[in-house]
C-alpha cells in the first residue's frame, strides 16, 4: 500500500467486527481505513508527510452516530433562556425575571426548554408570564418542541385571537370564553409566532451551527440524522462548507405534514440525493401523533385528561397513502410516533413496503405494549430511541406528568429498548438535540443506568430496559449504520470502511457508566480529518 494520510494508534481498538483482526493501530487514506494492525506495523505505513497519532491508552471505536438531532432547527429552539431548571413556577416566575431586567424595552423574551411538571396539577397557561412581563411579547418554547407558550402580546403580533383549524392534530388552546391561554399545541399552532419573531443574521445562523456542530464533534459524534430539512436548511449547510468541512456528516430527512399534496410528495422523492461534501437529503420525516406530555399523542386509550386520543393526521389513511406513494419512489421513511396507538398503525402502514438500502424507521416510540415488540425486528422497522427523554423527562417513582397521564401499566411500557434489541430489532439511539443534550456520553450513560448520570439518587425508570454497554455502544454504531442501509460502509473498523473514528480516555464496554459521561473524549475523526483532538486526554 503507499503512505498513510493518517495513523491513529491506541492501546485498545474495538473494531466491532467479530471476523476483524485485533488491532492498535489504524492506516487511513483519502478518507478510508486502509490497514490495520500492531503498534509496530505503523512504521511501514508511513510517508513524509503522514501524521501519526498516537492516543496511548485511549479506546478507538468506530465513529459515533447521533440517531435524531435537529442542529438548524434548534438555532431556533435555543434563543433566549434555558428554562429547563425550572421545577415549580416560582422558579420559574424567577428565571423570567431576572432574564426580563436585561432586554430593553422593545424586546421580545424568548425562553426553551420548558418542563410542563413546573406547572404541578395547574394548566400551562402564559399566566405566569404575563405575571413577570406584562404586556412584553414572549414566546417560550416546552421542552418536547411540539408546544409552547406565547404572551397575548405575542399572540396579537401573529394575528391569532382564538381557536383556529389545522390540518394536523394541532390546536391553540382557548379558555371556554374562546380566548386563547397561550398554550400552543404543536408546530402548526405556535408557527405563526415563530414568523414573527426577529430575524437572526445570515451570518450569525451559520456561525451557530458549526457552533453546534463542533460541539457534538467533541462528544464523540462523527454524523448526524437530521430529522428535519426546510427553510433555510440548504442554504446554511451550503454555506458552511464553502467555509471549509463539516464538523460532522448530516443526513437530511425533510418534513412531510397533513394535507400534503401529490405535487409536494413528488417534491421530496425529487430532493432526494441533493447534497454536498458531508450532507446529503436522504429521507422524509412523517409525524403520526405529537407528545404524551401535551396530550397530543395518539393512545390506544384516552389519557388521565382525556386527551390523546387522535392522530395528528386527520384522516390517517392519507398517510398510510403518502408513506406508500413515497416509498414506491425508493425514499426510506421515518415516523415519529410515541403513542402505543401511533406505533401500532405505523407498523402496519409499512407493512408489505417496498424496503431499498435504507429501512423504514420509527422515531422515540415511548410507550410499546409487548405485542408489538417482535414486529420491528419481523418486518425490517428501524427502532430509533432517545435514553435521555426517558430519564430527564420522567422519574422512577412515577410523579411526572408524562406518567401520570399514561398510568401505571402504559408506563412500565416506557423506552423497551432493551426488549426490541433482544428482540433482534435494529435499535438506533440518540439525543433529539435540542430536546435533550446531545453528548453521547451521557445518552451511553443513561441508556444503561436509566437514569441520570449525575443524580445516583434517582430510582432507574423501568430497570428491566436498561441497555448493556455493548447494546448502547451499537445503539451508536452498528445498528446506526443498519438503520442508515450503511453497514458495509460504517460503523465498524475495517479496511476499505469509512474512516470516521471516536477515541474514549475509557473503555466504554467496561468503564461505570457515571464515570463514562464525564471522561474526555480523545479524538474524534471524519473521513480521516480530526475535527476533535484533546491533546491532554491522549
Amino acid at each position: 500500500m503507499s503512505a498513510a494520510d493518517l495513523i491513529v494508534i491506541a492501546d485498545t481498538v474495538h473494531t466491532l467486527d467479530p471476523a476483524g483482526p485485533p488491532a492498535q493501530a489504524v492506516a487511513i487514506a483519502d478518507g478510508l481505513i486502509v490497514a490495520l494492525g500492531e503498534r509496530r506495523d505503523a512504521a511501514g505505513w508511513t510517508g513524509p508527510h503522514t501524521q501519526v497519532v498516537d492516543l496511548g491508552p485511549a479506546v478507538l471505536t468506530p465513529g459515533l452516530v447521533d440517531g435524531h438531532i435537529h442542529p438548524v432547527f434548534g438555532i431556533d429552539l435555543t434563543t433566549g433562556i434555558d428554562l429547563s431548571p425550572a421545577r415549580t413556577l416560582d422558579q420559574l416566575r424567577s428565571l423570567v425575571r431576572t432574564a426580563a431586567e436585561r432586554l430593553g424595552p422593545d424586546d421580545w423574551f424568548q425562553g426553551y426548554g420548558l418542563d410542563p411538571n413546573a406547572f404541578g396539577d395547574t394548566p400551562v397557561t402564559a399566566e405566569p408570564l404575563i405575571e413577570v412581563l406584562a404586556d412584553r411579547p414572549a414566546l417560550v418554547m416546552m421542552f418536547d418542541a411540539h408546544s409552547a407558550v406565547a404572551t397575548p402580546a405575542a399572540l396579537a403580533r401573529a394575528g391569532i385571537t382564538g381557536p383556529c383549524a389545522f390540518d394536523g392534530g394541532a390546536s391553540i388552546v382557548c379558555d371556554a370564553d374562546g380566548v386563547p391561554t397561550g398554550h400552543l399545541l404543536e408546530i402548526p399552532a405556535y408557527q405563526p409566532v415563530r414568523d414573527v419573531l426577529p430575524a437572526q443574521t445570515a451570518a450569525r445562523r451559520r456561525a451557530r451551527f458549526v457552533e453546534i456542530l463542533t460541539g457534538m464533534a467533541a462528544t464523540g459524534i462523527t454524523a448526524g440524522n437530521v430529522m428535519d430539512f426546510a427553510d433555510d436548511s440548504a442554504d446554511l449547510v451550503a454555506a458552511a462548507e464553502r467555509d471549509g468541512e463539516l464538523p460532522i456528516r448530516l443526513r437530511f430527512a425533510p418534513f412531510c405534514m397533513p394535507g400534503a399534496t401529490r405535487a409536494e410528495l413528488d417534491h421530496i422523492a425529487a430532493e432526494q440525493g441533493r447534497g454536498g461534501r458531508r450532507w446529503q437529503v436522504e429521507g422524509v420525516k412523517f409525524f403520526i401523533d405529537g407528545t404524551v406530555d401535551g396530550g397530543t399523542a395518539w393512545l390506544e386509550h384516552a389519557d388521565s385528561h382525556g386527551e390523546s386520543r387522535h392522530p395528528f393526521w386527520p384522516d390517517p389513511a392519507e398517510y398510510s397513502a403518502a408513506i406508500k406513494h413515497l416509498a414506491g419512489l425508493g425514499v426510506p421513511t421515518v415516523t415519529h410516533s410515541i403513542g402505543d396507538r401511533g406505533t401500532r398503525y405505523v407498523l402496519g402502514a409499512l407493512s408489505g413496503l417496498p424496503v431499498g438500502r435504507v429501512p423504514h424507521r420509527v422515531e422515540h416510540v415511548e410507550t410499546l405494549p409487548a405485542e408489538l415488540v417482535a414486529r420491528f425486528a419481523e418486518q425490517g422497522v428501524v427502532a430509533s430511541m432517545q435514553p435521555l427523554h426517558c430519564t430527564r423527562f420522567t422519574r422512577g417513582d412515577r410523579t411526572d406528568n408524562w406518567s401520570q397521564r399514561l398510568g401505571r401499566a402504559r408506563a412500565e411500557r416506557a423506552w423497551c429498548a432493551r426488549d426490541l434489541h433482544e428482540a433482534g430489532a435494529v435499535v438506533a439511539l440518540g439525543s433529539d438535540w435540542p430536546i435533550g443534550p446531545y453528548d453521547a456520553r451521557w445518552v451511553l450513560a443513561d441508556a444503561q443506568l436509566r437514569r441520570r448520570w449525575d443524580r445516583p439518587e434517582d430510582t432507574p425508570i423501568v430497570p428491566t430496559q436498561a441497555l448493556t454497554p455493548a447494546m448502547a455502544l451499537a445503539g451508536y454504531t452498528t445498528h446506526a449504520a443498519r438503520a442508515n442501509g450503511l453497514a458495509d460502509r460504517s460503523g465498524t473498523i475495517g479496511v476499505g470502511k469509512r474512516a470516521d473514528l471516536t477515541a474514549f480516555t475509557v473503555d466504554p464496554l467496561t468503564a461505570p457508566p457515571d464515570e463514562l459521561a464525564v471522561a474526555p473524549i480523545a479524538l474524534t475523526a471524519v473521513a480521516g480529518d480530526i475535527v476533535h483532538h484533546d491533546p491532554a486526554a491522549g
